[in-house]
């Protein structure tokens, strides 16, 4: 038997049919390096070591149209949640940079441990959250 070890999450998703909006949010108003976008498919941006995949779950559901691609149908119906991780001194100018862009903070929260979160929505619904990485003991 091997020990392996998950190390970490090297990605994460949301899904959002309208991926003009999407990428107006995550690449103007957060500003997140755009990896790529292919049509009306998917937008992936880079974020710290990680990425975050956006996908059109219209279009992920169906099988891929090329044999070189492995990844089988996916996509969810709903709204989802991301927390990115934000250094206690930057989640202010965050709150900020986000009322500034006319979006509205749905809540901002001191956790017991002292971590403070922010809550907000992106143009499809999902629950993104700003938060110090203490809120989990890091």
């Amino acid at each position: 038997m091997s020990n392996a070890t998950i190390e970490s999450i090297l990605e994460t998703a949301l899904y959002a049919n309208d991926l003009d909006a999407a990428e107006a949010f995550y690449g103007g108003v957060l500003e997140l390096e755009k990896i790529t976008r292919a049509g009306n498919r998917h937008v992936f941006y880079r974020c710290g070591p990680g990425v975050l995949l956006i996908f059109n779950s219209n279009e992920t559901v169906k099988p891929p149209e090329s044999s070189s691609l492995p990844v089988p149908p996916h996509g969810t119906k709903g709204h989802g949640h991301v927390c990115f991780r934000v250094s206690g001194n930057d989640i202010e100018a965050m709150a900020q940079k986000l009322k500034a862009a006319g979006v509205a903070i749905e809540a901002d929260f001191h956790w017991p441990n002292g971590g403070r979160s922010i809550y907000f929505r992106d143009p499809a619904g999902n629950s993104l959250e700003c938060a110090e990485p203490r809120i989990w003991g890091l």
